[in-house]
């Protein structure tokens, strides 16, 4: 079938969302009744997420390994064009004696497939890591009848932080969940205790991992000056590395420590009246662990500065560099978000062996009202950790407008540059521009 005739009835689709979602939020009557319906008891309900993406990928410049120079055009890989859509369904129970649970089923429906999904189907297109696929994505009992206390055990959504270590990949159609067992404990004031063990590990490329992973993350409070967070994960993989990495096995485990400063979630000090600072300063190191097929030491540093002007506008300048000793000794967080990290390209979501330095600056504006108009847009400038060896650089920007608290529109856009073909980061290092139009309806 034609490329069109698919395209334009999603593009239909996505506008309908749009326009439909803002007259029907017009009416706060008929969201109300919408909301009330799908509740269950005191804290229970139905919930419901529909969210369609279009995702082009264009590639060329790609290395060949062999001599350092770009492959022929005739094997530069093909554009990819993904239309896609995810639908999730879950069932909340109310509480009852202090015990909760909650079932959801996640589906991807693939509308046009001319694209690699990183499963092996068209290995001759680039890659969008969304595969056709249904599964059962939550699973979970929670028990809070100790004071101040939640225990979670089932398959789960676990969020630490900025997600950079732990997080549920929630930019990809398909998310990562955990079977784990999840103590949160706030008896203390000011202060969040988590701590856990993860057994196995649901990717959002729709494969499976068995994993030994205690986890512990502490989060102190500082009030006006911000929240202080030390944690520790030891992620010991039992299988083969399904992701392929160095095609080596188990080479993602590792044991990592780190401490983190960051200001609050909304800034309320203040300098020349209009202004409030935002920071970040972050250390990790991370080791060898169980099943590791070397042993290493490597390093991470996330610094952040910036501000905050007229509630509405943050301008950021930063640096995050994750070391790297050689093949399977770089610093790595196999479990994270990685997508929000290095660039929207998607170019470094596996730390080169020479460790990676990323240096960039951050726009941010908020408008309309409620800020639901939100326009980011950042610049990186990618190198080695000693900053010899030139990655490459990339733009990102991004615009997304919400409707209310059910419906949102997203565009999004990214342009890697690697260097005219002289970077050394990886055999596959290639030009890569990615686009992306969104639509989404949340219950």
């Amino acid at each position: 079938m034609p490329k069109n005739q698919r395209t334009i009835p999603l593009s239909v689709i996505l506008l309908s969302l749009s326009v439909g979602g803002g007259s029907a939020l017009a009416d706060d009557d008929i969201m109300k009744k919408i909301e009330d319906a799908l509740k269950i008891g005191r804290d229970g309900g139905i919930k419901i997420d529909t969210r369609y993406r279009y995702e082009n990928v264009n590639q060329d410049n790609t290395i060949n390994p062999a001599t350092g120079k770009p492959l022929p055009l005739a094997v530069q890989p093909q554009t990819a064009n993904a239309n896609t859509i995810r639908t999730s369904l879950g069932v909340l129970s109310p509480t009852y004696y202090g015990v909760q649970g909650y079932v959801e089923y996640e589906g991807m429906h693939v509308l046009q497939s001319d694209y690699n999904n990183g499963r092996g189907n068209k290995p001759l297109y680039s890659t969008v890591a969304d595969p056709d696929w249904n599964e059962l994505n939550q699973l979970w009992l929670s028990y809070s009848g100790i004071p101040d206390t939640v225990i979670k055990g089932g398959r789960q959504r676990i969020k630490f932080d900025d997600d950079r270590f732990i997080g549920n990949v929630g930019w990809r159609q398909l998310e990562t969940t955990f079977d784990s067992v999840l103590i949160t404990n706030k008896s203390l004031n000011h202060l969040v205790i988590n701590v856990g063990y993860i057994g196995h590990v649901s990717t959002f490329t729709a494969t499976n991992e068995d994993i030994r992973a205690p986890i512990l993350n502490i989060n102190y409070n500082m009030g006006d000056y911000g929240n202080l967070i030390g944690y520790g994960y030891w992620l010991g993989y039992t299988q083969p590395d399904t992701t392929g990495r160095s095609g080596t096995q188990t080479s993602k485990s590792n044991q990592t420590y780190g401490i983190r400063v960051i200001n609050p979630a909304k800034p309320t000090k203040k300098f020349m009246e209009h202004c409030s600072p935002l920071y970040t300063a972050e250390w990790s190191i991370q080791q060898d662990y169980i099943n590791s097929p070397v042993n290493y030491t490597a390093n991470r540093y996330n610094l952040m500065g910036g501000l905050r002007a007229y509630d509405h506008y943050d301008f950021m300048a930063g640096m995050e560099q994750l070391n790297g000793h050689g093949v399977n000794q770089a610093f790595v967080t196999p479990l994270g978000t990685n997508h929000a990290f290095q660039g929207w390209a998607d170019l470094f979501l596996n730390t080169p062996k020479d460790g990676i330095r990323d240096v960039y600056g951050t726009i941010v504006g908020r408008f309309l009202e409620n800020e639901s108009l939100a326009v980011t847009g950042t610049f990186h400038a990618f190198s080695d950790d000693t900053g010899q060896i030139n990655y490459g650089k990339e733009w990102d920007f991004q615009a997304e407008q919400k409707f209310g608290k059910h419906y949102s529109v997203l565009v999004k856009y990214a342009y890697f540059d690697n260097a005219q073909g002289n970077t050394g980061f990886n055999a596959g290092a290639t030009d890569t521009q990615r686009i992306w139009v969104q639509g989404a309806v949340s219950f």
